[in-house]
Order: structure tokens, then C-alpha cells, then sequence
């Protein structure tokens, strides 16, 4: 069985400080990624989730896609991306235009 915790930094890092603490008695954990000392990301990881590699990675591409859309992304070009494999990038973000009416009609 791979290591939930080196799937989840070989994730994330190195574009994001991965800060993993204990949650419960019930093995869930916190999950916590920043940049430049503001954090990014926080989500709870089950047991149930960390333990089963599948919802593992539906998770991390989960968080992948809400980070992606704080920075602008296009939500279909990531789901593209997503469902394209692993080495597809993702097009730069989108930046809000102001659109103007023609003049001189």
C-alpha cells in the first residue's frame, strides 16, 4: 500500500509548506498547506479517506481544483486537465477585462 502522507506531499510540494496534525481518536487528520505564511488550503482527512488510495487522490485533486479556481483558473479548462492526466498544465489564470461598447456606431 503506498504512504497516504507521501502521496499527499508529492502533491503539493514544493509549491506549498504541508503541515499534517492529528484531529481525533478517530485517526483523522488536519491537513493544512500555505504559501508565503497564508494558508491556501485546510481540509479534513478521514481515516476512511487516507487509508483508501482512490478517495485519497479524488481528494487531492479536490483540493488541487479548489486552489486552482482561488487563483483564477477557468473551472473547465482544470476539469480538462483533470480528466486529461497528469501531464497536462494548466493555462495560466484568467484576468477580469473590463469590456467597453463600441464607439461610433
Amino acid at each position: 500500500m503506498d504512504n497516504p502522507f507521501q502521496l499527499i506531499t508529492d502533491a503539493f510540494a514544493p509549491q506549498y509548506q504541508i503541515n499534517l496534525s492529528i484531529q481525533g481518536l478517530d485517526g483523522s487528520i488536519m491537513l493544512t498547506l500555505s504559501k508565503a505564511g497564508r494558508i491556501v488550503a485546510k481540509r479534513m482527512i478521514s481515516a476512511q479517506q487516507r487509508n483508501d488510495p482512490e478517495r485519497l487522490r479524488r481528494l487531492v485533486q479536490s483540493i488541487q481544483f479548489g486552489i486552482a479556481i482561488e487563483q483564477g483558473h477557468s473551472a473547465v479548462a482544470i476539469l480538462e486537465a483533470m480528466t486529461g492526466g497528469d501531464t497536462v498544465k494548466l493555462p495560466p489564470p484568467q484576468t477580469q477585462r473590463a469590456t467597453s461598447a463600441p464607439t461610433g456606431l
